[in-house]
């Protein structure tokens, strides 16, 4: 990983070859889509299987396609105890945090003879991704924690799954467990974009969904950018990334090993540390390179850091905000003498983790915030998958006859500066009543 000096040509080079890793949506990806997702609008369960058959499972059938209730017993039968109470335990404080989302309709009666206010409703049906994981060797158990828990403490009435067989035909059981004690309607045995079209338009085994969540390769996020117009989507998400703000005082193993556990996700995650000492910036360099022998996915955390991962150099913490609010990154960690001091600078970042001893991973599986997060700098608009993804905010109006006599004249008014003689005669003619 090489140290740039903030400001300088080099580092702003850097800068934008990183921010190029923004989601390509590739013509061919994109045509390759459409015609999947018009097979399965048209054909339904019959088009899901050809694909499932072709690409997953060659011996799914539409029969074994949904998840049957002997398949979730089986699986308790093949987890350890340990995973289990882990699974617990996550799935509790994910819980315990989502709950404080949960927001009441309200109705204000402070001007005269009007009654305004806006209610709350969860959509009726919910539709999770997960991915497969390595073909299920790698079963994305705090993915299904993460979509499920706030659709159902939103009071979604019916949440599905989708995630790809292996080729056997089966689910992990550690991802049927997660599944079950999360509360989940059904798991469907499908993926990849036939997977979001059938939980977008519905086929005659799946139900069609009014919001799709979930992570997925780049056929499932361009599946998703397509249907975004019939059904809710939570976020188009690109290559995972870090970026920590360190100081003297923070430890360059604790940095190294929290930049390596995002590099190795995936070849195009980012890793980035800002420091305005130097000392610092060449500790953590050396740390990387003796952590980096020890990995399992080396190969693909060196090709990460190699590509996509820098150490900044600033002159000081507060040029450290500046450019961390500049990037956007996914997750910002903050490891200074007092983190918490900074707290009120951070304008930008999918969530923030202050202390040497908060990693990012306490944040993907245990501590309760969401692991859904923006990237690719939308942090600058977008926010983490919450709750309110599930909820529709409908508007209550009422007017009194009094009250509407009091605005009747001003909204003829604009109106007529709309050019909208309509709208002004549907105010007029109750005048005149």
């Amino acid at each position: 990983m090489n140290i740039y000096d903030y400001p300088s040509d080099a580092a702003s080079k850097r800068i934008e070859h990183i921010s190029s890793r923004s989601l390509d949506f590739d013509t061919k990806i994109i045509k390759s889509v459409e015609a999947i997702l018009h097979d399965v609008k048209n054909n339904g369960d019959k088009a899901v299987i050809k694909y499932a058959r072709r690409f997953d499972s060659p011996k799914l059938s539409i029969e074994s396609m949904k998840v049957k209730e002997e398949e979730f017993t089986s699986a308790y039968d093949m987890v350890s105890f340990g995973f289990i109470n882990a699974l617990g335990r996550a799935a509790r404080q994910i819980k315990s945090f989502h709950a404080q989302q949960v927001q009441k309709s309200w109705i204000d009666t402070k001007r005269p003879g009007t009654i305004l206010g806006q209610i709350y409703n969860p959509v009726d049906t919910a539709g999770v991704y997960v991915p497969g994981g390595q073909g299920g060797k790698t079963p994305l158990v705090s993915t299904v924690l993460m979509n499920v828990i706030p659709a159902k403490i939103a009071g979604v009435r019916k949440v599905i799954m989708t995630t790809p067989a292996a080729p056997d035909g089966s689910v992990s059981p550690h991802m049927l467990v997660a599944a079950k004690e999360t509360g989940l309607d059904a798991v469907y045995k499908i993926g990849s974009a036939w997977a979001i079209g059938a939980m977008a338009y519905g086929t005659q085994s799946i139900c069609p969904c009014d919001v799709i969540v979930g992570p997925g390769n780049i056929y499932v996020t361009t599946a998703k950018k397509i249907v975004s117009g019939s059904v809710g989507i939570d976020i188009l998400a690109g290559p995972s990334e870090i970026l920590i703000i360190g100081d003297d005082s923070a430890n360059p193993e604790f940095i190294a090993a929290d930049l390596l556990s995002q590099a190795e996700h995936d070849p195009v995650a980012s890793a980035i540390l800002v420091t305005d000492s130097p000392h610092l910036a060449q500790k953590v360099k050396d740390a990387l390179n003796i952590q980096m022998e020890k990995l399992t996915r080396k190969e693909t955390a060196e090709k990460s850091i190699s590509d996509f991962g820098a150490i900044f150099k600033v002159a000081d913490i507060d040029a450290a905000m500046d450019l961390a609010n500049m990037i956007g990154p996914e997750h910002l960690e903050i490891q200074t003498k007092e983190p918490f001091e900074l707290l009120g600078k951070v304008r930008n970042a999918g969530a923030v983790f202050l202390g040497p001893y908060t990693p990012e991973p306490v944040g993907d599986y245990m501590a309760g915030p969401n692991h859904v997060l923006p990237t690719s700098g939308t942090a600058r608009f977008s926010s983490a998958l919450s709750v309110d993804v599930f909820i529709k905010k409908t508007s209550v109006l009422h007017y009194s006859k009094t009250a509407f006599e009091n605005d009747a004249m001003d909204i003829i008014r604009l109106a007529n500066t709309e050019g909208l003689d309509a709208h002004a005669r549907s105010v007029k003619i109750r005048l005149e009543k």
